[in-house]
């Protein structure tokens, strides 16, 4: 074994100085740089400021006189402010995660969020929309035309309505995800939340629009170069960018607002979600197309026992 007093100074890939300051960075510091996902570090973010503009909190330390009596009347502000039951367990679940963590780190003796009673479900169907058969169909042929724009979105749209993928997964997919191919069937190779990756059948329909929109496009052979991209930056080469999560949102929502629906794109992966459902999709099978630790979350896009459609009201007859 190697004598630790022999390595020479000269080796240190860290300074003596860099070394002792990452030695003293607080641990509200480390849980914070510890989330990954970039969708889950800004809700935290927002939570976590959230609390501290509440409770006045300037320096890290501060969370250490956090007691359960503040997290109360944070959660009790909320309920005054109007956010709905869903946001107020999220931001109780972010400060709840923080100390987790200082318990972990022994910068703290308990969690003070734990007993802190938290709002009912709003509902079980869900705050996402999901569009009507009749809606998704004129979405997906709202782009029209044939230029490298419409074909890109279109291509988008049926990706999103055929697959369920959240944003972030969609502006993840490289070219070679596209090309997949699982006992002889096409897949889209997806990076999911938590770095886990999941292989979707690919659906022929969005197929068939991906290849025309490469084919125009002509950055079909660039394996490792994002498939969706800005058309304003959808140039040859490892450098271009592919289109991000807000470019995702506003696209959506401007096809959407054209045909009189204004949606997020979310309401797409609802939309999926809850069709399958209802043409007897196994729901377990569902969950795990949906990239869901939890079977719970997936329920919330079961809507078969609430169909408008099976209501009495429709079977009144005067």
């Amino acid at each position: 074994m190697t004598d630790l007093q022999t390595i020479p100074a000269q080796t240190r890939l860290l300074t003596a100085e860099d070394f002792l300051r990452l030695s003293e960075v607080p641990p509200e510091v480390e849980w914070f740089a510890n989330l990954t996902n970039k969708a889950t570090r800004r809700a935290y973010e927002n939570a976590i400021k959230d609390f501290m503009q509440f409770t006045g909190i300037q320096q890290a330390d501060e969370f250490r006189r956090v007691t359960r009596a503040h997290v109360i009347a944070w959660r009790d502000d909320l309920v005054r402010r109007e956010r709905n039951g869903s946001t107020i367990r999220h931001r109780l679940s972010a400060l709840a995660s923080l100390f987790d963590y200082l318990c972990e780190k022994n910068a703290v003796t308990h969690n003070p969020v734990k007993g802190v009673k938290r709002p009912k479900n709003d509902s079980l169907e869900g705050r996402t929309p999901a569009l009507g058969d009749h809606q998704a169909r004129k979405l997906l042929d709202a782009p029209s035309g044939a230029t490298l724009r419409t074909l890109r979105d279109k291509a988008i749209l049926a990706t999103l309505l055929y697959h369920a993928l959240r944003r972030e997964e969609l502006c993840k997919l490289k070219v070679k995800d596209f090309k997949q191919e699982r006992r002889g069937v096409p897949h889209l190779k997806v990076a999911g939340k938590g770095g886990k990756t999941r292989y979707v059948p690919l659906h022929p329909a969005a197929g068939g629009l991906i290849h025309d929109y490469l084919e125009l496009a002509g950055h079909g052979s660039e394996e490792a170069g994002a498939l969706f991209r800005p058309v304003s930056n959808n140039t040859k080469g490892g450098g271009a960018k592919a289109i991000t999560p807000d470019g995702i949102y506003k696209l959506v929502r401007a096809y959407s607002s054209e045909l009189g629906f204004t949606i997020g794109a979310h309401s797409l992966r609802a939309t999926a979600a809850t069709n399958a459902l209802d043409h007897q999709a196994d729901i377990a099978k569902v969950q795990e197309w949906l990239g869901h630790a939890n079977i719970a979350t997936t329920r919330i896009y079961d809507h078969r026992k609430t169909r408008p459609e099976d209501s009495p009201t429709f079977k009144v007859n005067y």
